[in-house]
């Protein structure tokens, strides 16, 4: 199994990055535990063997789990007993590193910055923002010294995050800040990618205009 395929990138990321633990592998199937998100990740070439290691491992506290089969996925959702999930195509940047978007400067974003972060972007709870900021993982887009939005990068490594106020939309802006969020992950020697929930048709035609490549499959995520 070739782990650098974009089905797989986020077993990559954070096995490269250290805070990943293989816990299971089998036949072409890999289940891995990241210690900093706390989710389990699961890359399978065959369902049925893929099922086998989630039935003998699933149980001992997983609580957030993505799935790169989406059969399976939808398999181990009804199974397990998880409450939520999202089915989403990965997208990942293999280019050139973008320069820089003139007009627009970018800083890290600190602790003072967490309240208005948390005020605007509700997709994951503050408890998990607090914990991005403190990985020094948003950037806070500025022009002519008036925040028009922010980006950042998950727990597990993906790219989101991604938020622009709503009197500074249509302005190029969120593609601005995931270039800058692009290079920066590439200075680090990974892979950018992330996730775009099916049928966000509008995200996905803005991957796709930045030059990421969509994968053809869905991977699930799910939670409890």
């Amino acid at each position: 199994m070739d782990i650098l395929e974009i089905d797989y990138l986020g077993l990559d990321r954070v096995l490269r990055r250290g805070s990943g633990k293989i816990i299971a592998e089998q036949n072409n199937a890999l289940l891995v535990r990241d210690c900093i998100s706390g989710a389990c990740l699961l890359a399978c070439e065959n369902a049925e063997t893929g099922m086998l290691l989630l039935d003998g491992t699933i149980g001992r506290g997983c609580d957030l789990l993505m799935v790169s089969d989406r059969t399976l996925g939808n398999a181990a959702f009804e199974k397990f007993g998880f409450s939520e999930k999202m089915e989403c195509f990965q997208v990942a940047y293999y280019g050139e590193k973008p320069l820089a978007e003139a007009g627009l400067t970018v800083r890290t974003a600190h602790m003072q910055d967490l309240p208005v972060l948390i005020e605007n972007y509700q997709l994951i709870s503050p408890e998990e923002l607090e914990k991005v900021v403190k990985r020094e993982n948003i950037l806070l887009g500025y022009s002519h010294d008036r925040l028009v939005g922010f980006v950042g990068e998950h727990l597990e490594g993906s790219m989101g995050i991604l938020y622009v106020f709503p009197e500074c939309r249509r302005k190029g802006f969120g593609t601005a800040l995931q270039k800058y969020l692009i290079a920066r992950t590439m200075e680090k020697g990974f892979i950018p990618f992330g996730q775009v929930e099916k049928g966000n048709h509008a995200s996905l035609a803005m991957q796709e205009k930045i030059g990421m490549t969509i994968s053809e499959n869905l991977i699930v995520w799910m939670w409890k």
